[in-house]
């Protein structure tokens, strides 16, 4: 396939790319490197079939050529990142996903969207199941990720349903993993980072929300296959295994071997308390369940993480 991937720069949009190229297929990487790190993609820079296009999304795209498939992942991911930039996080979600379904529509393409868990907001209901509307607060600080997403999902549908394009969304639930940047300000990243350190962890609140975290090759391939299936409303992509973000941060001062202590930091402003994905959906339409546990997972993280800066 001939697939043209937005945000490709960014910690999942790279390991997207690689994965593409590796199994036989060209790849265009679309990035503004806003968030993006084009560190990311430099190895693949020189290889057959892979280009890269330093461009906004929210501009019209031209593309010359036909495009199979279009995966669309640019947006700034992190709440530090959509709290800096909240109009251009709002503008990518909207303006973004717009030109992205045009360009799908115009090339006839298969389209893609990286949606979230951040959907369901603050959740009243435990695991999150595909068909739980959310609970979401749209003039809060972390409104301008959800509620951009849940527009992007809503015009996926829109498109899908007037246009005919075939579309997917997938729901990601936390994901971490190598090329995550240093200061992403998210919760693994920033306890791998003061942990190598020995700095201090800082815990927004008391420890007690709790979170499950998924190894990217795991995401990766879910996506993969959800590309290849016949489901166009959306799908959760992550690991049931839940604990808390006290448990976490001890977790990865035991596995780093640091003398970082643990302190408590006031509350992020509509954090949501409890984060665990229902896959049954995943699990029955696309045969796919995560295989790297946290430990494991984790593991090969730090050791990216000890590397050099």
């Amino acid at each position: 396939m001939r697939i043209l991937i937005t945000g490709g720069a960014g910690f999942i949009g790279s390991h997207l790319c690689e994965f593409m190229l590796d199994h036989g297929h060209e790849v265009i990487c679309v990035d503004n490197l806003l968030t993006g790190n084009p560190d990311n993609v430099a190895p693949l820079i020189g290889r057959e079939g892979f280009t890269f296009l330093h461009y906004d999304v929210t501009n019209d795209i031209h593309v010359r050529g036909p495009l199979d498939y279009i995966l669309h992942f640019a947006s700034p991911a992190s709440p530090k990142d959509y709290l800096q930039f909240p109009i251009r996080t709002m503008k990518v979600g909207s303006y973004g996903t717009h030109k992205a379904l045009g360009l799908a529509r115009a090339k006839r393409a298969r389209f893609l969207l990286a949606s979230t868990s951040e959907t369901y907001g603050d959740p009243l209901v435990h695991p999150q199941k595909e068909d739980y509307w959310g609970n979401v607060n749209p003039i809060g600080v972390r409104g301008v990720y959800d509620e951009a997403k849940r527009f992007a999902e809503a015009m996926t549908m829109a498109y899908h349903r007037e246009s005919g394009i075939d579309t997917r969304i997938v729901r990601i639930f936390n994901t971490y993993g190598p090329r995550m940047r240093r200061d992403d300000g998210r919760m693994i990243p920033n306890f791998i980072h003061w942990s190598l350190k020995d700095q201090d962890l800082e815990i927004y609140g008391d420890g007690s929300y709790t979170r499950s975290v998924c190894y990217v090759s795991d995401l990766v391939d879910g996506i993969y296959r959800l590309m290849q299936a016949d489901v166009h409303t959306p799908v959760n992509l992550g690991n049931t295994e839940e604990m808390t973000v006290l448990n976490m941060a001890k977790k990865i001062i035991s596995l780093t071997e640091s003398k970082s202590q643990i302190v408590f930091g006031p509350p992020m402003e509509d954090d949501p308390k409890e984060r665990r994905p229902d896959i049954t959906k995943a699990r029955t339409l696309l045969g796919w369940e995560p295989k790297i546990s946290p430990d494991e997972g984790l593991r090969k993280t730090i050791e990216w993480f000890r590397g050099p800066s």
